[in-house]
């Protein structure tokens, strides 16, 4: 299977303004899309998230959201800490969509259910394709996560956790070596 493209910042701004065109979801559709870039969580991961888990009772966005077993890829339970930025888009959706329930699915369906990680990977798909952006993946936020925080200079293992991979093998195939990256690394010698 081939690896998920990690995708420039003009590419996802690309596909905002597509977002933004779109009259239906807009606000549900740029959280989606900004949850798997901010966060790194996997497609899996995003569709069972429940608003309970990153709402807390004050109504105020948590900044680090506990995935139980059941919810990640493996069956080990992580934290995915959540940056200010995602923060406000998540507490700008919800301002949106009137949840009743801390159980209900944080991202809601035509019909109000929950996506499934299928229906999920289904809607990425369609979006990049719609935008134009080709050779993306429901993978492509998560690994464009990876590349941008390696970029900055963070280290492997860092990655490793925010990731969840229990291998850092694993974590090395998310990050992509750009021009830019290898004349920063030369540049510190």
């Amino acid at each position: 299977m081939a690896q998920a493209r990690t995708l420039k910042q003009a590419e996802i701004d690309q596909v905002l303004r597509y977002i933004a065109t779109k009259q239906r979801y807009t606000a549900r559709n740029r959280a989606m899309l900004l949850t798997s870039f901010y966060s790194g969580m996997r497609v899996g991961e995003i569709a069972t998230v429940r608003i309970g888990d990153i709402r807390n009772d004050d109504g105020s966005i948590k900044s680090e959201v506990r995935l139980s077993a059941a919810q990640t890829k493996g069956n080990s339970g992580r934290v995915v800490f959540i940056n200010e930025k995602l923060r406000a888009e998540l507490a700008s959706y919800l301002r949106t969509h009137k949840h009743r329930h801390a159980t209900e699915p944080l991202f809601f369906t035509e019909k109000q259910i929950g996506f499934s990680p299928n229906s999920l990977a289904q809607w990425f798909f369609w979006v990049y394709k719609n935008a134009g952006v080709s050779g993306a993946s429901s993978h492509s936020g998560r690994r464009s996560f990876a590349t941008t925080i390696s970029a900055q200079g963070v280290g492997i293992k860092v990655l490793q956790k925010l990731l969840g991979h229990k291998n850092i093998q694993t974590t090395s195939v998310y990050i992509d070596a750009s021009d830019q990256m290898l004349r920063n690394a030369v540049e510190l010698v």
